[in-house]
């Protein structure tokens, strides 16, 4: 009968971190692949991998009923932890960028160019008969319902909808082409 002589905490420490060493190397494809899936990059799963190898390497072994369980799910949470900190790197970045010489140049613009396509608008809301510019201002700008104006108005659902129709292809025709100007008089 052979006995052997009892193992020393250091021998010990040994066998876990061989056994650790053999679970990982095992799981290391699958980890990788899990860890590309949610991150989307080779090279950055195979980074955070090794990451996570170092962590686990260099602090005392965790006793956990089943190792290649734990260790693909720490993975994926090693690449959710990425994910998230690249989202934050992100924003912060995008929060220190100056902006570009255009969108200063071009805002000016923008607004000129608003403005000058709600007076064509308004002029052809102007030219419009009465009854059709009512219709569309009940409608766009108080919010009631064709039914609602018809109603109202003492006219089919029908004839509603073509008034609108006339006044929304005035609108956009106004936005087409600028009105003619009149020529001022002299005083």
């Amino acid at each position: 009968m052979i006995i052997s002589p009892p193992q020393s905490p250091d021998d010990e420490a040994r066998g876990d971190r061989a056994h650790f060493l053999q679970v990982f190397l095992s799981q290391r494809s699958q980890m990788e692949a899990l860890v590309n899936r949610r991150v989307g990059c080779r090279a950055t799963a195979a980074d955070l991998v090794q990451d996570l190898f170092l962590r686990f390497w260099r602090r005392p072994l965790v006793q956990v009923e089943e190792l290649s369980t734990y260790l693909l799910r720490c993975a994926g949470n090693i690449a959710i932890d990425h994910l998230r900190s690249e989202g934050t790197r992100v924003r912060v970045n995008e929060g220190w960028q100056p902006d570009t010489p255009d969108s200063y140049g071009s805002e000016p613009q923008a607004a000129l160019e608003a403005g000058n396509d709600l007076r064509h608008v308004e002029a052809a809301l102007r030219a419009l008969p009465e009854r059709t510019r009512q219709i569309f201002l009940l409608n766009r700008i108080h919010g009631r319902k064709y039914a609602e104006i018809a109603k109202a108005m003492g006219l089919s659902q029908s004839a509603v909808e073509k008034h609108m129709m006339r006044a929304l292809d005035a609108c956009k025709a106004s936005l087409r082409e600028p009105p003619m100007r009149t020529p001022r008089k002299a005083p």
